[in-house]
């Protein structure tokens, strides 16, 4: 699942894997953990989050291929944050090559800049359950309305940061996209309307795959 920050690939990714019963492989969630976790990598993701840019390309390799040798994933996963890099691309190429598989799809988000911005500087996280609420939509007013929580904005959805990271994704990530349209398998999807619109899109790109 691709997509620039903020186009819904984690609610869509999940509710892909959901419909499939395949894992969702995030590795933004598995980087945070070890922020909040004070690990060596999570100290050096740290830096590097907090100012918007991406992390080095081996330090994410790792952990991706780490979790793709977990059992659960033998028969399948929803990557969702990665690949965001050429050379990201082509080492998950490789290390499913190595395991004789391949990707059956790449499902790219395609959301206007204004309306990203929008939607992640209005963003709200419980520091609790982890939900995300939109203050857009006036959702976002504490306290959470899942458990009771504090909602804070995450230190990368300031507008500044966000801007900055979409610079970043299309600097360094958009290649990825060509890299996936030139073997054939990207699928485009419109990423506006409501997350039922959204859905019904994904399915049926993959269904028709």
């Amino acid at each position: 699942m691709m997509g620039p920050p903020g186009a819904g690939k984690g609610t869509q990714a999940r509710l892909l894997t959901q419909r499939l019963g395949v894992p969702h492989v995030a590795t933004g969630d598995m980087l945070r953990e070890a922020v909040a976790a004070g690990t060596p990598v999570g100290e050096e993701a740290g830096r590097y989050v907090d100012q918007g840019l991406l992390l080095p390309d081996d330090v994410v390799i790792r952990l991706v291929a780490e979790r793709l040798g977990a059992a659960d994933a033998a028969k399948g996963f929803v990557l969702d944050g990665f690949p965001r890099t050429v050379p990201q691309a082509e080492a998950l190429d490789a290390m499913l090559a190595r395991g004789g598989t391949r990707l059956d799809g790449v499902i790219q988000l395609q959301v206007p800049r204004d309306e990203l911005v929008r939607r992640l500087a209005g963003r709200r996280v419980c520091r609790a359950c982890g939900t995300l609420f939109s203050a857009v939509d006036g959702a976002a007013a504490s306290p959470c309305a899942r458990c009771g929580g504090e909602l804070y904005q995450r230190a990368d959805d300031s507008e500044e940061t966000v801007r900055r990271r979409m610079d970043v994704y299309e600097q360094e990530t958009q290649p990825v996209v060509e890299h996936y349209r030139r073997l054939g398998v990207l699928r485009e999807i419109t990423g506006t309307g409501t997350e039922e619109d959204v859905r019904r899109r994904i399915a049926s790109s993959v269904k028709a795959a």
